[in-house]
């Protein structure tokens, strides 16, 4: 019988933030464990640094705007063809739980607060899943609202965000008998970082190693902002060791996250940026191949392909084509801290190039030996024919 596939998506969890991925901060016991057991994909990216246009990218298999996400309150369109349609066409019962951040929402309503958590998603807008029950946003990240399949109404539910709907998520889909395709999709760690976080106790900020890239006039900041960000990490992580655990054991089991965080990097922070601590993202896949660790270039957004692939879709690919990929942001987002700009870029395992709205070279790193960014290389001569080849990869 072809594979259970689950897909575990989180929200602003960068690539360099993981145990497994060396970073001494991060407490990470659970998916420390899994990498040793997947293909740990060291260079994956998201199409797009921003939530709406990188779920909307990773549902359909297309870049947005194509995918009729051009700005941050865009719903995605109640026609699009999804992840969930290709899945039920392979003859798979399909499911999502958790933050859907896709549908019509108030403009004029706090990001932060009960009203988006409690706004009701109509069926048209579940993305053609079989069962349905999540939340639109809010970032609640405790005591969340759930409404859907078996949820008419929007309830609350007591407990941190991540353990409520890991545990309904895990109940749910253990009584089915397969195949079977899920989304868990949590917000944490987005902020807000303050908020308790299942218990964990957030390190002290003085205690926190920073990356090299980060300035002193952004290590306060960084260092207290880190401090919550960590201990959702942690508590995250023991989440999803639950939900794995209540699973069988060939289960293929994808975890990653649409974006990262700037965290002080650059000066900079949050996402929207086109920087590595921005667009890198964690992908493991266990159960799918080998345990290894693959350095070739992927994005999120092959993931519906590579999924339909391990379901036995004739000709679908099985692994990711390596080569370039695309990054891009297609508009600016118009709250504190986001990128202040429009952009388009590509990516290789050693390079990468970002050009603005115009079209010139705005950054190109040479991510081999540079893998900070310090080196902005855009304007160097000895350098122009790697930029226009990577020109050439971008626009053909």
């Amino acid at each position: 019988m072809p594979p259970n596939i689950l897909w575990i998506v989180t929200t602003q969890w960068r690539a360099q933030a993981a145990g497994y991925a060396g970073d001494p901060n991060a407490r990470t016991p659970f998916l420390d464990a899994l990498a040793r057991e997947s293909v740990d994909f060291t260079q994956a990216v998201t199409p797009h640094p921003f939530g709406p246009f990188a779920r909307a990218a990773m549902l359909t298999g297309v870049a947005s705007p194509g995918n009729g996400i051009r700005g941050y309150y865009d719903p995605l369109p109640p026609a699009s063809r999804t992840v969930a349609h290709r899945m039920r066409s392979l003859s798979y019962a399909t499911a999502f739980f958790g933050k859907w951040h896709l549908s019509p929402r108030n403009r004029d309503a706090n990001l932060t607060g009960e009203e988006h958590a409690r706004a009701p998603v109509a069926p048209e807008y579940w993305g053609g899943f079989d069962f349905w029950e999540g939340f639109e946003s809010g970032f609640l990240l405790n005591d969340p609202w759930l409404h859907g399949t078996r949820l008419p109404q929007p309830v609350r539910f007591p407990g941190y965000q991540s353990d409520v709907v890991c545990a309904r998520a895990c109940e749910a889909l253990r009584s089915w008998a397969g195949p079977w395709f899920a989304v868990v999709s949590l917000e944490a760690p987005h902020p807000p970082y303050g908020a308790p976080a299942a218990g964990v106790r957030a390190s002290e900020p003085s205690a926190l190693a920073l990356r090299g890239n980060v300035p002193g006039c952004a290590a306060g900041r960084a260092r207290r902002e880190l401090a919550g960000y960590y201990a959702h990490i942690e508590a995250t992580d023991r989440s999803i060791g639950r939900l794995v655990a209540g699973l069988a054991a060939d289960t293929v089991v994808v975890f990653t996250s649409v974006h990262g965080d700037m965290h002080g990097s650059h000066g900079l922070f949050r996402k929207g940026w086109p920087h590595e601590e921005s667009v890198r993202v964690p992908l493991l896949v266990r159960g799918a191949g080998p345990a290894r660790r693959d350095p070739g270039p992927v994005s999120l957004i092959d993931l519906p392909s590579l999924t339909a692939g391990w379901a036995g879709e004739p000709g679908a690919a099985q692994a990711p084509s390596g080569g370039a990929v695309r990054i891009s942001m297609p508009s600016v987002v118009g709250l504190p801290d986001q990128c202040d700009r429009v952009w388009s870029g590509v990516r290789t395992a050693s390079r990468k190039l970002v050009l603005g709205a115009d079209g010139s070279p705005w950054l190109y790193f040479d991510l081999e030996r540079d893998p900070l960014e310090a080196s902005n290389l855009a304007g160097d001569p000895s350098r122009a024919g790697e930029v226009e080849a990577l020109r050439g990869a971008l626009s053909g």
